[in-house]
């Protein structure tokens, strides 16, 4: 559902199917044996290992191959350049095992709103006088952030607008759709709800949020935010009491991309300096959280409490009811 001054930016695209953990080992077939020429008397037989050609170096002085290096800096047991086939996928306990970055969404991740967008408006418009049904704003809300969304996504980036002036106008216009008109109590209402979502007034830590933060950093893990939020998001967590367990927040809008671009996830990998294949990102939406970061190799999990709609290709144990499962999930690998 969309929220008062935090929703996912941009449209997402179909869904595709999500990357797994399977393995790829190598396959071939081999040619009748033939008896071989017996050498002459006196001859030095060289030791030909398994699956090296007779003549051919042996493999510990072979030049590695780009696979070779790949697998190294991958955390892939590396292949012997010669005498193996493509290194094989590491299981689901091996990847869990490997893990150093966890990334976080955050709205209806971590934290959720307190109230429904249309009685936080209906009550800023009662304290300025003006009666409004909350369910009509709630639908004028969607209505005009649909358009804005539309028309310049990811709060206006690279079009010449601030966060601010995108979700003042939101509000204004979900304002004018429910009946308010009057330009003395539009702008006025329209900043002080920009500056009430912004304080931990309305805003609530979901269960198990604090725990599985605190534990997951007791563990050794490093922890970063990635999310489809604007650059009020530092100060949002911070009034939660929630900033201290990040290295680093990282915006839609300070990004320049927002999920499920992968180019989002590919600049948090940067900041946490991993590989993909020790990074795994938790989140609550499919397309933005779970397939996007797998689209740029890393893992993830999806939050599904119990009795939503489950993505049947979504393997259980990628699925977390509540964030209190993650390490437990992590751990058991």
């Amino acid at each position: 559902a969309a929220s008062a001054l935090l929703t996912p930016a941009g449209a997402a695209p179909a869904r595709p199917e999500p990357r797994g953990e399977t393995s790829h080992p190598g396959t071939g077939s081999r040619a009748s044996p033939q008896p071989p020429e017996l050498p002459p008397r006196g001859h030095r037989h060289q030791r030909v290992r398994r699956g090296q050609r007779a003549g051919a170096p042996p493999c510990a002085e072979a030049r590695p191959s780009p696979a070779h290096t790949g697998a190294l800096w991958a955390g892939l047991p590396a292949p012997s350049p010669a005498c193996s086939g493509p290194p094989v996928a590491p299981t689901f306990a091996e990847a869990m095992l490997r893990l150093r970055l966890l990334t976080w969404d955050v709205k209806d991740t971590l934290l959720r709103l307190r109230q429904p967008v249309g009685e936080s408006y209906a009550a800023e418009a009662r304290a300025h006088g003006v009666q409004v049904q909350p369910e009509a704003l709630s639908r004028a809300f969607r209505e005009a952030y649909g358009a804005q969304s539309r028309r310049f996504p990811n709060y206006g980036q690279g079009q010449g607008l601030s966060s601010q002036q995108w979700w003042v106008y939101v509000v204004k216009q979900t304002l004018r759709l429910s009946g308010v008109h009057e330009d003395r109590v539009l702008t006025p209402m329209a900043e002080k709800l920009y500056q009430d979502y912004c304080s931990a007034r309305n805003w609530e830590v979901l269960p198990g949020a604090v725990e599985t933060l605190s534990q997951c950093c007791q563990r050794g893990f490093r922890m970063g935010v990635v999310s489809n939020f604007d650059n009020r998001l530092e100060n949002i967590l911070s009034q939660c009491n929630l900033r201290h367990h990040f290295e680093f927040i990282l915006t839609s809008e300070a990004a320049g991309f927002a999920k499920p671009d992968g180019r989002i996830f590919e600049k948090a990998l940067r900041l946490g300096g991993v590989p993909p294949e020790q990074a795994a990102h938790v989140g609550d939406d499919y397309t933005r959280d779970y397939w996007a970061a797998r689209s740029v190799g890393m893992h993830s999990f999806l939050l599904r409490a119990v009795g939503q709609d489950k993505e049947p290709e979504v393997p259980p144990e990628h699925i977390l009811p509540t964030l209190s499962h993650l390490l437990a999930l992590i751990e058991k690998g």
